[in-house]
C-alpha cells in the first residue's frame, strides 16, 4: 500500500496538470454552450417555423449524437473543410455543441413552464414581446432549469475524459500516458478515478442544495 501512495505522490502533479486541462475545457463547453442553448430554446418557441425548426434539429443532434462520436467529427471533419485548429479547440467545439443541445432542452422546458398568463400580463402592461421575453418569461424560466443545468456542467466534466481519444492531454489522458509507461493502469487510473470523485461529489451536492432551496421558494 506504501508502495502505493509513493507512486501516486511521484506522479500526482502530472495528474493535477491534466486536470486543469479538464477544467479549463469544462469551462470553455459550458460558456460556449450555455449561452448557445439559450439562442436555442428561444429559437424553438419562434412563430417562424424554419427558425424553430432548424433550432429543433441542432438541438436534437446536440443531444442524440455522443459525446464521442461527436468529438471524432469535429476532430476528422475540420480538416476536410480546410480547417485545421488544434485538438483543444476540436474537443471545445464539440462538448460546447453536445452542452448546447442539452442546454437548449432543459431551457425550453423551463420557458414552457411559464404560464401563458404571466406573458399576457406583461403585455398587458404594453410592454414589448421582446422585453417581456428578456425580462419576464427567459428570468423565470432559467430559475426552473438552474437544477438540470448544474446536473449538466457535472455530466460535461465527466464527459471531458474522452477528449483524450483526440489527444488533448486532460486526465484521462495523462493517465493513459503514465500507465503506459509504468505498466501500472490499475493505480493510476484508480487515482484518476479518486480525483474524479473529489471534483464531482461536492460539485452534486451544491446542485442538490440550489434544487431543494428553490423547490422551497416556488
Amino acid at each position: 500500500m506504501s508502495d502505493t501512495f509513493s507512486f501516486w505522490w511521484a506522479n500526482l502533479p502530472q495528474m493535477l496538470g491534466g486536470l486543469v486541462v479538464s477544467l479549463e475545457l469544462t469551462g470553455l463547453a459550458l460558456v460556449i454552450g450555455m449561452p448557445f442553448g439559450l439562442l436555442l430554446a428561444i429559437g424553438m418557441g419562434s412563430r417562424l417555423a424554419p427558425l424553430r425548426w432548424l433550432c429543433i434539429g441542432v438541438v436534437e443532434v446536440g443531444r442524440g449524437v455522443p459525446a464521442l462520436v461527436m468529438l471524432y467529427v469535429v476532430y476528422f471533419g475540420l480538416p476536410a473543410i480546410h480547417w485545421s485548429p488544434t485538438a483543444m479547440v476540436c474537443a471545445v467545439i464539440a462538448l460546447a455543441f453536445t452542452t448546447g443541445g442539452y442546454t437548449g432542452e432543459y431551457i425550453r422546458g423551463g420557458l414552457v413552464s411559464v404560464g401563458e398568463g404571466t406573458r399576457e400580463a406583461g403585455l398587458a402592461l404594453a410592454m414589448p414581446t421582446a422585453d417581456v421575453l428578456r425580462f419576464v418569461v427567459v428570468p423565470q424560466g432559467m430559475r426552473v432549469a438552474i437544477p438540470s443545468l448544474m446536473g449538466l456542467a457535472i455530466q460535461i466534466f465527466q464527459a471531458t475524459s474522452l477528449a483524450y481519444s483526440i489527444t488533448v492531454s486532460e486526465l484521462t489522458a495523462q493517465a493513459y500516458s503514465i500507465s503506459s509507461s509504468s505498466f501500472r493502469a490499475l493505480e493510476i487510473f484508480g487515482l484518476a478515478g479518486i480525483i474524479y470523485t473529489i471534483i464531482t461529489i461536492p460539485a452534486t451536492w451544491v446542485a442538490n442544495r440550489v434544487e431543494r432551496r428553490l423547490s422551497l421558494r416556488e
